[in-house]
């Protein structure tokens, strides 16, 4: 029987989905019948993984160092093989100013966007509103704003509590569907929609039960959907990303904007996530996804 460390937890601002996500893929791992050490990561994850000596690594750790090559160059100086994307990868997918020139040179559509200081961006308006300020490099709606017309910038981003980097990407903001496609290995899956009664698809809306709605398949003309599939697969590709991702869409079906948002590496496996429900549609039950990720697993990723 293989043994698979499940790494979950870890320090970023995501630390508590990623604990949610470790505890349904360990369920979903045992099920599938591995022998399944969960770990909860901290600063000394090199030394209790040596120690363990497990076959594979199923990971699960959400945002910095556990989704952008941190952790992925610690399992390969361990020679440990593991699941969803490499080194290269997972620090260009998690670094939203990066992935954006890759996808621009792939030709994948990216809203019109700039990377700016965060005191500038609290001062005045980068470009005209409505737009987005995100983190460069953090995931699930963390430290996001939306600037419509009317509003003053936000003030948080200059605060000294601010733990998201001195720089930050200003996007416009397109209208419209918000959607998600999942790639498994070569394969992009089904599209989603998701909806919210919340402002928009933060933290909350994500994470929280009753947060937001999905509609799976998205309710699409067969181009739009058969495009975002194309894009999810290419944006993949154009990263170099293994396993399983899931890419962002914005979707304004009165102009035809179809725009890229980013590629998520290390997406969300917990009870409300989307990967697990775009397997399961794929014929995927939960114990299977895990089985595939483990079986997925590799070094030089």
């Amino acid at each position: 029987m293989q043994h698979v460390v499940v790494l979950k937890g870890g320090w970023s601002p995501e630390r508590e989905v990623s604990l949610r996500s470790g505890a349904a893929c360990t369920e979903a791992a045992k099920a599938a019948g591995y022998k399944v050490t969960a770990v909860d990561v901290s600063h000394d994850i090199a030394e209790v993984v040596k120690a363990l000596k497990p076959d594979i690594a199923l990971n699960v750790l959400h945002g910095p160092f556990g989704e952008d090559g941190c952790i992925q160059g610690v399992l390969e100086i361990l020679e440990i093989p593991y699941t969803h994307s490499g080194v290269l990868a997972s620090a260009l997918a998690m670094n939203k100013a990066r992935s954006r020139d890759i996808f621009k040179m792939a030709g994948i559509p990216v809203a019109e966007g700039q990377v700016v200081s965060r005191f500038f961006a609290a001062m005045s308006h980068a470009m005209q509103p409505p737009y987005v300020i995100k983190p460069i490099a953090s995931g699930s709606s963390v430290g996001v704003f939306i600037v419509r017309e009317g509003d003053a910038p936000p003030q948080e981003i200059a605060s000294p509590t601010w733990k998201h980097g001195e720089s930050v990407l200003i996007e416009k903001y397109v209208a419209g569907h918000e959607l998600t496609c999942a790639v498994m290995g070569d394969r992009a899956l089904d599209v989603i929609e998701i909806t919210s009664d919340l402002a928009f698809y933060d933290y909350e809306a994500k994470y929280a039960p009753g947060g937001s709605k999905h509609i799976l398949p998205a309710p699409l003309d067969a181009a739009a959907y058969g495009r975002i599939q194309d894009l999810a697969l290419k944006a993949h590709e154009a990263l170099g990303c293994r396993g399983i991702s899931r890419t962002d869409f914005r979707y304004d079906d009165k102009t035809g904007e179809l725009i890229c948002l980013e590629v998520n590496t290390q997406p969300g496996m917990t009870a409300t996530s989307l990967v697990p429900e775009l397997a399961e549609h794929a014929g995927f039950s939960f114990p299977a996804l895990a089985d595939w990720m483990i079986k997925d697993a590799s070094l030089n990723r």
